[in-house]
């Protein structure tokens, strides 16, 4: 084992297959518990988890290594990550853990890591721990029998959260007279997120409340918009929120059923935040991912864009490093740093709908602010993850693409950072140069990786 360990967003694999296997995930949590510890004090760690038939397993593996390492494990059951990132904070934790493969299958499951700010470890941390799970022996400094730490079940942990959501909505708005589709992908929001939505008024139609383990993301969630497009048509509602499997991410469908992604509600956010003089810097903060119309966008109204890495945890780590408070992901992980340390689907859609009330504006007239610029992503299963520059055909592909792109659109090729994939995107004003060009793209990559 190495740093590799972790991938862009913790730990991920398939259920009993290296390195999702109780033991390593044990080791993990000794790990954890021995970075984390510091001093005599007792420690707190709280861990939740999706509805994964296969958290059972993770659960307690993590129980057993965190009160083996000295600390005290407070579980909470199925509840979002961004639950977990809040409650490590509200209860302080020393440590918050998620059980959780986000919008991968039921057959897949990973862990996540929170410090005791709520924000997820950086690549060092987690190198170290990966590290010491590597150099597991008699010489870890494991505490004294009478020093070993309990576990707890958290019996009041959804009803912190729906507080702590509700409360990120001024008291002078509220929902009524607003109907919602609401998908919960049969994960982990199942529970809290209707209640928040009933709470502050809406009617709500609900699907993907009905998890069996084996369920989660089936056809469902943020992966499948078009379910909740549908629906929100046939009911006459005037929004449809589709959550993923952790319900760290949102996607959107307005009230004439078109899908918006993570760039357009960012998009809505952000001039919103820049008409009320609350956004430091007039910057956004989003991913390479992101659609060349919102770098357009933000510049045409006075602010910037600043572009990260993939995942969540770097666009957060930029934002606290340039004093940003807003920020996010093309896939639908929407950062309000005001409110939470970490991407949050419920809260991005309870700060949507508040814009919508204080305009008086349908969705649909919204999101006419952005038009995305024509883009093709394609996945590509690759048999290794060779740097794109050691590969001369790929090289040479690029090249030619980004020469007949003329410097009107762009090409990004990166791996996926939890599977055997290679990410190919282009993006111009010319759809149909897009698509030839993303097709060609993709067959170089795949022959030269299989």
């Amino acid at each position: 084992m190495d740093n590799k360990l972790f991938g862009t967003d913790g730990l991920r694999g398939r259920v009993n297959a290296y390195p999702m296997t109780p033991d390593v995930v044990m080791r993990l949590a000794l790990s954890a518990g021995l970075h984390f510890r510091n001093g005599g004090r007792r420690h707190k760690v709280l861990i939740g988890k999706d509805t994964r038939r296969s958290g059972y397993i993770y659960e307690y593996a993590l129980s057993s290594g965190f009160c083996a390492a000295g600390m005290d494990v407070f579980l909470t059951g199925p509840l979002p990550t961004p639950a977990i990132s809040f409650l490590t904070r509200d209860m302080r934790a020393d440590v918050g853990v998620v059980i959780s493969a986000s919008h991968n299958p039921a057959c897949d499951n990973g862990i996540k890591f929170f410090d005791h700010m709520g924000f997820k470890l950086p690549d060092a941390v987690e190198a170290e721990i990966a590290a010491r799970v590597q150099g597991y022996a008699q010489d870890w400094k494991l505490p004294e029998p009478e020093a070993v730490g309990r576990a707890f079940k958290l019996e009041d942990s959804t009803g912190r959260y729906n507080v702590f959501l509700k409360n990120s909505i001024p008291l002078d708005i509220n929902f009524e007279g607003l109907k919602i589709v609401l998908d919960c992908a049969h994960g982990a929001a199942y529970r809290v997120a209707p209640q928040v939505f009933e709470e502050l008024g809406a009617e709500v139609i609900k699907i993907g409340v009905d998890p069996n383990g084996s369920n989660i993301n089936h056809r469902v969630g943020s992966l499948f918009p078009q379910q909740v497009a549908r629906m929100v048509t046939e009911a006459e509602a005037d929004i449809g929120i589709a959550l993923d499997g952790d319900a760290d991410r949102v996607i959107v469908a307005d009230e004439k059923g078109r899908i918006l992604d993570g760039d357009q509600i960012m998009a809505i956010c952000a001039l919103d935040l820049l008409e009320r003089g609350a956004l430091p810097g007039k910057l956004l903060v989003a991913t390479v991912m992101s659609n060349m119309a919102l770098e357009v966008f933000m510049k045409d109204h006075g602010g910037r864009l600043l572009r990260t890495p993939v995942g969540d945890r770097y666009v957060v780590e930029a934002m606290r490093a340039e004093g940003a408070v807003f920020g996010g992901e093309q896939s639908g992980h929407l950062i309000f740093l005001n409110h939470s340390t970490t991407g949050d689907g419920t809260l991005a859609a309870l700060q949507l709908m508040k814009i919508m009330v204080r305009k008086g504006k349908p969705l649909s007239e919204l999101a006419t602010l952005l038009a995305p610029f024509p883009q093709k992503l394609v996945n590509v299963s690759v048999a290794r993850k060779t740097p794109f520059s050691q590969t001369p055909a790929i090289e040479a592909a690029v090249k030619d693409a980004e020469a007949a792109l003329a410097g009107r659109g762009r090409v990004l090729l990166r791996y996926s950072g939890t599977e055997s994939l290679a990410r190919v995107m282009v993006e111009a004003e010319d759809a149909a140069l897009v698509e030839s060009l993303c097709g060609s793209l993709a067959e170089v990559v795949a022959q030269a990786l299989a």
